[in-house]
């Protein structure tokens, strides 16, 4: 079993701790840290490439300078030769667990050519938006629909977000809440008024939620 300091310290600033049991090679191990971020139970295991593995190797000085003298072609011997020696193998055998290494048949280490373009294979592919939610992008009017309807409903929807019922705004107020949607706030405020979504005072001192 690992050793509790390993599994209870999980941390980016002594990334070696964040997985690397000395003797279970082929084992990324989660501890407190990591459940509370991740949900992952304690003593589970991640195999292949993860890009949590990669980044703790890349947050820690001794990994990364490793991992720069490797990749420009560095002998075993001759990485991290300044740092005491198990601080020297932890940075090794965290950069081999992460995959960012590799250890040749000869002994030698190489920088794998494939760590990276495996953890973009990995990124889920984009669902399609559906709805009303082809017209935006995170959070914001991406484009009014040209469907009269569809456009009302959008409309709708961004009032119902923004303005309670009965609530009742003045105009910096309504142009205030409406900018997270967009910052031309006086074309969508004048949607909203025109496809009668947002009813305003003769005077145009108030704004409401149309009845």
């Amino acid at each position: 079993m690992p050793d509790q300091h390993v599994v209870n310290h999980v941390s980016f600033r002594e990334p070696w701790h964040a997985g690397y049991d000395p003797q279970h090679t082929s084992t990324y191990w989660c501890g407190s840290a990591a459940e509370e971020e991740t949900g992952v139970a304690r003593g589970s295991k991640m195999n292949g490439p993860h890009w949590r593995r990669v980044l703790a190797m890349l947050g820690n000085a001794d990994a990364r300078t490793a991992y720069a003298q490797i990749v420009l072609g560095a002998a075993p011997n001759d990485v991290l030769p300044d740092v005491k020696e198990q601080r020297r193998q932890r940075a090794i055998a965290g950069l081999l667990e992460s995959g960012l290494v590799q250890r040749q048949a000869s002994g030698g280490l190489v920088a794998g050519e494939a760590i990276f373009r495996d953890l973009l294979a990995q990124q889920p592919r984009r669902q399609p938006r559906t709805g009303l939610d082809r017209f935006m992008r995170l959070g914001r009017i991406e484009t009014y629909p040209a469907n009269l309807a569809e456009r009302r409903a959008l409309l709708a929807r961004i009032a119902t977000e923004t303005i309670a019922p009965g609530e009742k705004l003045t105009e910096r107020q309504v142009n205030e809440r409406l900018l997270s949607y967009t910052d031309d706030v006086v074309l969508l405020r004048r949607y909203m008024v025109d496809f009668g979504v947002l009813q305003r005072t003769p005077s145009g001192s108030s704004y409401s939620l149309a009845e």
